[in-house]
């Protein structure tokens, strides 16, 4: 996907902290930021369990879906009691 240009302010310390690490790293200041946001955001996460698992996409929305059903049904159930 491509990249797409933002303007953000940082903190000094912060934006030093950036830079040190993209440099001890061979990277780009912006490669560090991206990091960072996916780690923060959750995308990380995502990523990860994405390659640990061997499920098409299809299969994940169907198990996904199957799961929302379930939460569902038992809230109602518990709901009713």
């Amino acid at each position: 996907m491509p990249r797409t240009k933002a303007t953000v302010y940082l903190d000094p310390d912060v934006l030093r902290a950036t830079r040190v690490r993209a440099a001890r790293t061979g990277r780009r200041d912006s490669d560090i930021v991206e990091e960072a946001l996916r780690e923060y955001l959750g995308f990380a996460v995502i990523d990860r369990i994405r390659s640990r698992s061997n499920l098409t996409p299809e299969e994940a929305m169907r198990l996904a879906n199957e799961e929302v059903h379930a939460a569902r049904r038992e809230r109602r159930g518990s709901a009713d009691s």
